[in-house]
């Protein structure tokens, strides 16, 4: 058991040696999906992505696009700047993560404040927002950048014909658990790994949480480019991936109804993760979450994050702060809190 958890560090370590940090989307991924719309049949939607992503794109290191076909720009003419921001989201939305959510989510557009409706009433049902069906597989998705085809422009003034459900309000997260022990994290390692998360994969896989029965749980997952930082410091892995973990489900249905500032407990005792929305972004502790439900099931929900959730810095350290510092500064002295394990194993092979 020692053996294969320290094979699995030195995997981490070895992942996260090889990354290199980026701060918005590449041009790359920008050329590859305008090829791939051309290709594909959506010239208008390709030239037109090619003219406007350094506008609506260039402060986004994920998004997603909605594309109507060329028949719709040639029914509606050259479409206005605000018509064209309902269709590009600054977060990236793979289709499973858009089929969990229920009807009446919200899905923020890079227009701050104006957000689209998930009007699919099943998961059963053609996936629908805003009254417009989207329209088989993602045409391009890379994981930073994903691209559906939809059945013709969003409507500017679409309203929710029914309200939704209320849901219930979630101000709280206790652990829980579930009474089914051949529980495993593989299927969301599987999907973190194939989408560019390879470094939070290893942790799960560790299952450094020690669990013994099923629980639930969310993930804030920074991606493997911004992992680097932590080459080689195996003593901080632990502290890194408790902080990023919640012991309780918090979908993004779930954040999208909390009020802005509620705070959260996480596996690292006495350090807190709080919620802060502002028009259309979302960040917990300053950090923008950019993939909501990348992984969502009964008992496991995982959001992709920009960054490294840092922690506090000591008092006297952050008067002395020239700004200079390492942002994600994980010394001993600065972890005071103890972590919140679900249950007591042996830890003496760590």
């Amino acid at each position: 058991m020692a053996t294969n958890k320290l094979l699995l560090i030195l995997t981490a370590a070895s992942i996260i040696t090889i990354l290199h940090r980026t701060a918005a989307l590449p041009a790359e991924t920008l050329t590859n999906a305008v090829d791939t719309l051309s290709n594909s049949g959506y010239v208008a939607m390709s030239l037109t992505l090619n003219l406007v992503s350094d506008v609506l794109l260039s402060h986004h290191n994920s998004a997603t696009v909605f594309t109507p076909p060329d028949s719709s720009f040639s029914d509606f003419g050259q479409p206005s700047l605000t018509i064209l921001q309902l269709h590009f989201s600054p977060m990236a939305f793979s289709l499973q993560s858009i089929r969990s959510l229920p009807y009446g989510t919200k899905i923020p557009t890079v227009d701050s404040g104006t957000f689209l409706t998930v009007t699919s009433r099943s998961p059963s049902d053609q996936i629908s927002i805003n009254d417009v069906k989207i329209v088989g597989s993602p045409i391009f998705d890379d994981g930073s950048l994903i691209v559906f085809g939809i059945e013709s422009f969003f409507d500017p003034n679409f309203t929710v014909p029914d309200p939704p459900v209320p849901t219930a309000r979630l101000d709280h997260c206790t652990a829980s658990f579930a009474d089914n022990s051949n529980f495993s994290f593989h299927d969301s390692a599987n999907v973190l790994i194939s989408r560019g998360y390879s470094v939070m994969a290893s942790f799960l896989n560790l299952q450094l949480l020690g669990f013994i029965t099923q629980p639930t749980l969310t993930v804030f997952a920074p991606s493997d480019e911004v992992m680097v930082d932590y080459s080689g410091r195996f003593p901080d892995y632990q502290s890194l991936f408790h902080r990023h973990v919640l012991p309780c489900k918090v979908s993004w249905r779930d954040l999208i109804n909390i009020d802005d500032g509620t705070s959260f407990d996480t596996y690292l005792e006495g350090f807190e993760i709080k919620i802060n929305r502002s028009g259309g972004s979302f960040k917990v502790n300053e950090v923008p979450i950019t993939f909501p439900d990348m992984y969502y099931s009964d008992w496991i929900v995982i959001h992709g994050i920009r960054e490294i959730v840092s922690l506090p810095k000591p008092v006297d350290e952050a008067s002395d702060d020239d700004g200079d510092g390492d942002p994600f500064d994980d010394t001993p002295a600065n972890t005071s809190g103890r972590e919140l394990i679900a249950s007591g194993p042996d830890r003496s092979e760590f």
